[in-house]
């Protein structure tokens, strides 16, 4: 390599590395390291949206890391400074056991946030007063994740009682989840309070479904305050994950009823008959799974956006992005850049993550996640 090329790399990737040694340090909140600081609020809060923001919004639009809905980062520095510790704690205990729990987590604070704002409504079990979300269409059999969040939650009241939200503790573990495997680090701000009921019929609503047309799952987001963007980024978290086969099956050999398979993947013939073995075409295959995300199964990174590229991605909703030029310009940048799309997937994150969040007074402090009182 010529010498003023290989330079001119070793400068550039050696900012490249500062930059983001930097962001992961002025990002990291003192309560993940269980020592409180006092200059925290004056500091870090208006640091981070001063400075830190005015980075972000170079790449996000007009977005950031800002304070919504009350919610503050030391919320929980007093009254239970071990909290984020005892969240990652619980997390890597279930992930040691079960690398496919990473995702499901991930996918428990989505389906939370998109029914009545993230209020940890979807972990209350039915009573007699309503038909809550677990059971729900979108969530039977498949949402996980809820044994992993109690047990957590069992620590915590140890230590902390009725003091942290159950909301809050799913809002921790999907960050938790992600840095576990290989993604970006995001403060979390807490604060949230815990829903009294649930709602079937909600989320049988409000969630998005694989099926549906990008424009009914635009309009899903932004009905809740995100925009197309989050669409696309947030789409980036089946990088991690399962699909049942019942998900995709149509698309290996009825692919709009040509009775033939879609000709994306057909185009992939090893992909294709990974994915026939897996999912043959029976009923008795409909609960099996096939990895969202092939080449990278439990690491979060951009494959799934350079899977997009090659036209594989598994679910409809997943390719569909590449029909809409705005989505698939995003699409290109981010299987191009994958510190684009941590940066922007952490900043998705923190704004789903204030979705009609009760603080104050509203809601209660659960004592068990799965009970309203």
């Amino acid at each position: 390599m010529d010498r003023k090329i290989f330079s001119y790399w070793f400068i550039t990737h050696l900012a490249i590395l500062s930059l983001l040694f930097n962001e992961v340090v002025s990002s990291f909140p003192s309560g993940y390291n269980d020592g409180p600081k006092n200059d925290y609020n004056n500091g870090y809060n208006s640091g981070y949206n001063n400075g830190h923001n005015g980075g972000y919004n170079n790449g996000h639009g007009s977005r950031g890391y800002d304070m919504i809905s009350n919610l503050d980062y030391r919320f929980y520095d007093r009254s239970c400074p071990r909290l984020q510790m005892m969240v990652k704690s619980g997390v890597w205990r279930a992930f040691k056991d079960d690398s496919r729990i990473a995702a499901s987590l991930l996918r428990l604070h989505f389906h939370d946030c998109f029914v009545n704002g993230c209020d940890g409504s979807i972990l209350l079990d039915d009573s007699e007063d309503f038909k809550g979300e677990k059971n729900a269409l979108p969530n039977r059999n498949s949402v996980r994740g809820f044994d992993v969040i109690e047990d957590i939650k069992t620590d915590i009241e140890s230590a902390c009682p009725l003091t942290v939200s159950c909301a809050d503790i799913v809002a921790l573990a999907a960050r938790e989840a992600v840095v576990l495997t290989g993604g970006p680090f995001w403060p979390v701000p807490l604060g949230r309070r815990d829903s009294l009921t649930a709602s079937e019929q909600a989320a049988n609503t409000n969630l998005p479904s694989p099926f549906e047309p990008l424009e009914n799952i635009t309009a899903k987001f932004v009905s809740l305050g995100l925009d197309f963007k989050d669409v696309v980024v947030l789409s980036g978290a089946h990088t991690i994950g399962f699909a049942q086969c019942f998900v995709f099956k149509h698309r290996l050999f009825n692919f709009k009823g040509s009775g033939q398979p879609d000709p994306n993947l057909a185009a992939s013939s090893d992909l294709l008959s990974k994915l026939t073995d897996t999912c043959p075409n029976v009923d008795s295959s409909n609960s099996n799974l096939a990895p969202l995300d092939a080449a990278s199964v439990v690491k979060f990174d951009n494959a799934y956006y350079v899977n997009l590229m090659n036209n594989v991605g598994l679910l409809d909703s997943d390719q569909i992005l590449m029909s809409d030029s705005n989505a698939a310009a995003l699409v290109k940048s981010y299987s191009e850049n994958p510190y684009l799309f941590s940066g922007d997937f952490a900043v998705s994150m923190v704004k789903m993550g204030n979705i009609g969040v009760m603080t104050g007074s509203d809601g209660v402090i659960r004592a068990r996640c799965g009970f309203p009182g």
